[in-house]
């Protein structure tokens, strides 16, 4: 009998039980948005493995289950429960700060500007090559617990900042050690065509990346050593060109590698349209995306993963959400955390998603959860508490879950506990005596 077993779990008669899904949905549209499925006086129950074993009205879970066969019960009356947040999109292993272009920005300097003088991703490359892996180890697990802190329990991490063979396995070796040793869930992204290596052509490092780059990912990935998920690629007007981003991309696909790449963001390059013919995963950015691409993605099943912190700090125009979902997009949200928009907090994102991009706030959470596990192909296992799933959760410290994006930067008082496979690995003290108004 369930009721006898041992469980890691019992979050008991919370407020709010956000379950986002309850029908095993691998993504929600607009019209599924729309009703996210939230239970009142609800608990829930997460097992031994670290997956949801029951979710239910609080007196039918007491009924099924032995508060004696509980490891830990937290209650969560006057409180909201939610699913983890999944961040689909960040560039966290980097040496180098580029706080000093952030004034050239604001003085009017425009992305490629900067990019083409030197700065940008090629600033961020030379100090990444100069530093240890012990280094970005370290200062990836700081921004990693940063994220975790902010709600996030599963993070896209891109590589990206080598753009030669030997600095790009350092940085996917550092994202492998993270993903065996830290709480938070990762989800690996092979992105050595990030930008063109300085003294070659965008050909040549095309060729470089098919020929060397991709064949010893596939041997590491064959032997263990380092397990990557995605294939990532700049295309972009002045970086990788349309021809070159789809080479790339199916070489890949072809060893196994889910395609989520950036398109569409600086100038129109029919990325969209791209990524629908080759099947893709996810595409992030589309600030420019064409209204033929939108229909495309739409109906390849194609994530559109929406970086709000990037339109906002570049003073882009922003991307159109409202389209998207009005055309049956699978849209997804990121923080797109790098040394040009450093930014951890996904709460935050979801506010900027609902002020400056027009989505409601379920639109957002779900954006932010189902959603961005479907962009990183785990919404079987992440995105929503439906038996099963992963225990990935929130306790938030108020009655009503939309104070997740309602407090703009609120979130460090606000979140009580983050919790991963059932265990509690972040409890905020400050949460236990104070009360959301």
């Amino acid at each position: 009998m369930a009721g006898r077993q041992r469980q890691r779990l019992l979050l008991e008669n919370a407020e709010q039980l956000v379950l986002v899904c309850g029908r095993r949905e691998p993504y929600l549209r607009r019209e599924g948005a729309a009703g996210l499925g939230v239970l009142r006086g609800a608990s829930l129950v997460v097992g031994l493995d670290g997956c949801i074993k029951a979710v239910g009205q609080a007196d039918v879970i007491r009924n099924q289950f032995s508060e004696a066969t509980f490891e830990r019960i937290i209650d969560c009356s006057g409180k909201c429960v939610l699913p983890g947040l999944v961040d689909a999109h960040t560039h966290p292993v980097w040496a180098g700060d580029r706080v000093h272009e952030f004034a050239m920005k604001l003085a009017g300097a425009s992305y490629m500007e900067i990019h083409q003088a030197g700065g940008g991703i090629h600033f961020t490359v030379e100090h990444t090559r100069k530093a240890t892996e012990e280094e970005l180890f370290t200062t990836l697990q700081h921004r990693l617990e940063r994220m975790l802190r902010a709600g996030s329990t599963l993070v896209e991490c891109k590589s990206g900042y080598g753009l030669n063979l030997e600095t790009e396995l350092k940085m996917l070796r550092v994202m492998e050690r993270a993903r065996k040793s830290l709480d938070i869930g990762i989800s690996s992204t092979y992105c050595g065509a990030h930008a063109v290596p300085k003294g070659k052509t965008a050909t040549e490092a095309t060729d470089d990346i098919i020929n060397n780059h991709l064949p010893k990912l596939k041997e590491l990935k064959l032997s263990g050593e380092i397990h990557v998920n995605n294939i990532d690629v700049f295309c972009e007007k002045g970086v990788f060109d349309l021809e070159s981003t789809r080479r790339i991309l199916q070489a890949g696909k072809d060893i196994g590698l889910q395609i989520n790449f950036h398109g569409d963001e600086l100038h129109p390059m029919k990325s969209a349209e791209l990524g629908a013919e080759l099947g893709a995963r996810a595409i992030s950015h589309l600030e420019e995306v064409s209204d033929e691409g939108i229909v495309a993605m739409a109906r390849a099943k194609c994530a559109a993963v929406l970086l709000p912190t990037t339109a906002y700090m570049l003073r882009l125009k922003q991307p159109q959400a409202r389209k998207m979902l009005e055309e049956g997009v699978i849209v997804a949200l990121g923080s797109d955390f790098n040394p040009n928009a450093y930014c951890f907090s996904m709460p935050m994102v979801m506010h900027l998603a609902c002020v400056n991009m027009k989505m409601s706030m379920n639109e957002a959470l779900a954006a932010a959860t189902i959603n961005a596990a479907y962009a990183l192909g785990k919404s079987d296992t992440h995105g929503s508490l439906e038996v099963g799933k992963q225990g990935d959760l929130l306790i938030i410290n108020s009655s009503r879950w939309e104070h997740l994006i309602y407090q703009f930067g609120g979130h460090e008082a606000l979140i009580n506990y983050v919790i991963v496979k059932g265990k509690v690995v972040y409890q905020n003290e400050r949460c236990e005596t104070m009360s959301s108004y």
